[in-house]
């Protein structure tokens, strides 16, 4: 039973009371109330550190949580540095780059998220405006851009993922907390049409937290959604749902469907990432989402994760402060984990994206407001873009083609020339001339080396 300080003092003027009429000394008394006292501070102090010890990984997660859902991104102090003239106008947009290919104007609040379509024609954006706008790739490098412009009645969109035939592209919507498809249409002459959704063929409500990815599978044989806490569901293209896992990771972070369609791979709390194959019988009937591997090697919660065009690669950003490029064309089935290949320092603290180019050569790191390009062979950093956006980057990608590579942030997106890729690209090439064993096949190479050049030069060209 506790006491008030009230209690001691009165108890202890009674012991030294019956102190002085005893043959006790009074300083054996004192010492004895002093221990008593020492005593009950200890044990404040070790409920205290004990109550303090169980929050700490709640308050973590608290906080990745809140860090997560809000976007919320540490300051950059080199980017005040840099730019050295203030504030911007927040009604201007001024960014410029040598290598920026163009800006995406169109939606008037934050872009929540966008993806481009698998026969690299269109890119889809998604906004907190209830729009959702179709871009031409073909005019990235044009000065008036058009776009297609779809609204998500009574709600808005915060994912969006083009279907593998690119005629349409489920989204998942906020306040229903569920996936919605809508199709594409085209006019006679084959340019896009009019873009139409049919909410009663909305997907159940199986989430209960909030739904932060999707994906669609290459193969058309399945639909993947993440949810903030650690459920993902698999899903057949009618929205009947074929399986729940659940990842044990405390708090997804970052989920995706891989580029081959064989994998759904997740990461969170925990410092990996955890690689599922989803697996269908010759009928193409469900069998079953089993683990395939693991990346294995970051100290700390993964934020995002990417794979190369024919997942044999991978690339993953961690809270821990490092990025990392592995091997992921090993042999599953017999239990083995994907190799790492590199290690990488990020450039600031804060939450991360990273994109991985389809042939693998080029790493891209978003952090903040700034975006930094690496050289995957060798990790050194090949460019940086600082101040690139308005607000935090929310997605960054390459088409695939890997010729551009698109940051999403605020209300605008920003499609740069990937002049690392191209550079890197020569100087594989180059070594492949080097070593070719036939004469046709050092002929081929040579000729690529050379068109992939005068490409180079181009871009170069246009931005002096």
């Amino acid at each position: 039973m506790w006491t008030t300080p009230s209690m001691r003092i009165v108890r202890v003027a009674s012991i030294m009371e019956t102190a002085e009429s005893s043959p006790i000394p009074v300083l054996a008394v004192t010492v004895a109330v002093g221990a008593v006292v020492l005593l009950i501070s200890l044990i404040c102090n070790l409920v205290s550190k004990q109550g303090s010890k169980e929050d700490s990984v709640k308050s973590e997660v608290v906080n990745d949580q809140a860090e997560l859902s809000n976007g919320k991104q540490h300051e950059s102090k080199k980017r005040d540095r840099v730019a050295g003239k203030g504030k911007r106008d927040a009604g201007k947009d001024t960014f410029t780059h040598p290598w920026l290919a163009s800006s995406l104007k169109g939606h008037s609040d934050t872009i929540l998220g966008m993806d481009l379509s698998p026969n690299d024609k269109y890119l889809a954006s998604c906004s907190g405006d209830r729009s959702i706008l179709l871009w031409n790739v073909k005019e990235f490098e044009k000065k008036e851009h058009k776009s297609v412009r779809a609204n998500v009645e009574l709600d808005h969109a915060t994912q969006v993922k083009f279907s593998p035939d690119s005629r349409a592209f489920i989204t998942s919507i906020s306040t229903g907390n569920t996936v919605r498809i809508f199709k594409i249409g085209k006019k006679a002459d084959g340019s896009m049409g009019n873009i139409n959704a049919d909410p009663e063929m909305d997907f159940p409500k199986k989430h209960k937290a909030e739904i932060t990815h999707i994906g669609i599978a290459c193969t058309g044989k399945f639909i993947m959604t993440a949810s903030l806490d650690t459920i993902i569901n698999i899903w057949d293209l009618k929205g009947q749902l074929l399986t729940t896992l659940d990842t044990q990771q405390v708090q997804n972070f970052y989920s995706a469907v891989s580029p081959c369609g064989r994998f759904v791979a997740t990461s969170g709390f925990t410092p990996d990432v955890k690689v599922w194959e989803v697996v269908f019988s010759k009928t193409g009937d469900f069998t079953e989402a089993r683990q395939a591997f693991q990346l294995t090697g970051h100290t700390s919660g993964v934020y995002s994760f990417a794979f190369n065009n024919d997942s044999t690669r991978m690339a993953s950003v961690s809270k821990d402060g490092t990025w990392k490029l592995w091997n992921t064309n090993v042999e599953y089935k017999m239990n083995q984990d994907a190799k790492l290949m590199k290690t990488g320092q990020c450039p600031g603290p804060g939450q991360s994206r990273i994109a991985l180019s389809p042939d693998g050569r080029t790493i891209a790191l978003a952090t903040d407001r700034d975006v930094y390009v690496y050289i995957g062979a060798t990790a050194q950093e090949e460019a940086r873009m600082l101040n690139v956006h308005e607000a935090p980057i929310r997605e960054l990608m390459f088409n695939q083609m890997g010729n551009f590579l698109i940051s999403a942030g605020g209300r605008h997106m920003r499609v740069f020339h990937n002049v690392v890729g191209y550079k890197a690209a020569i100087t594989d090439l180059r070594e492949r001339v080097r070593t070719a064993k036939t004469d046709s096949l050092r002929q081929r190479l040579q000729e690529q080396v050379a068109e992939t050049e005068k490409r180079l030069k181009e871009i170069l060209g246009r931005t002096k």
